[in-house]
């Protein structure tokens, strides 16, 4: 079956920023030039450039253009993606260290954000994301087990705890704060820093209709991740 000609555009320019040749703020070809040098309409055209900024790979500048974007990682701070898939989306491998999966005794700030008893039971997890096997952020999640009974069964290495709850206990609501840090020895270790480097910390609860799901803390290394998100007003 031949190749989509959207699917050929994005093909080719990711090959192009790969490879080096172009890049971030390299300016891409233009709709016309692609359509153009496809062979197709410029909605096609069109069609490959917008999932490529969607997906973060490149940007657009009204009246400007379509640049290659930052080789920072970009995550919005408008909605709830999956770590793995807004990696794949960049046409990067995606790989994961899940360093510990266990349940243990809520202590008072944990039990207050699931609201549970102090002394409950809780489920814990830590896992390592990475992109191109760099790691990318740092995920520490404690989940409560009323509402998820067999989240310590799960094989996180090929589903993401996001990914996860989202099926067993579809997300109403989340809350998130997120703030600069320098992180401590361990973290640093564990994301591969130099001393002396930032962290971006994001912490987050969500809800089912059920109640409170999870209580996680997000640590992203400051040189390779940044947050982002587009409003439209009507």
């Amino acid at each position: 079956m031949a190749t989509a000609k959207f699917a050929e555009i994005k093909e080719y320019i990711r090959r192009h920023i790969e490879s080096g040749e172009w890049e971030e703020n390299t300016r891409v070809p233009s709709e016309n030039q692609l359509a153009e040098q496809f062979d197709c309409s410029r909605m096609t055209a069109r069609r490959a450039l917008t999932e490529l900024v969607e997906a973060g790979v490149l940007e657009r500048s009204q009246g400007l253009g379509t640049f290659v974007a930052s080789l920072k990682s970009q995550s919005s701070i408008l909605s709830i993606r999956n770590i793995a898939d807004e990696i794949k989306g960049r046409g990067h491998g995606y790989s994961v260290q899940v360093l510990e999966l266990e349940p243990m005794k809520a202590i008072a700030p944990i039990a207050i954000a699931l609201g549970l008893e102090e002394g409950s039971e809780v489920f814990y997890s830590l896992l390592v994301h990475c992109e191109q096997g760099l790691p990318l952020q740092l995920e520490e999640r404690f989940v409560n087990p009323e509402l998820i009974p067999h989240y310590l069964e799960q094989d996180f290495s090929s589903q993401t705890p996001h990914e996860y709850l989202s099926q067993v206990a579809p997300l109403t609501e989340a809350r998130h704060t997120i703030e600069a840090i320098m992180p401590k020895e361990q973290v640093r270790s564990r994301l591969n820093m130099a001393e002396g480097e930032p962290c971006l910390q994001i912490i987050r609860r969500t809800w089912s209709r059920q109640g409170v799901v999870s209580f996680a803390r997000l640590i992203h290394p400051g040189n390779r991740f940044r947050l982002g998100g587009h409003l439209t007003f009507k």
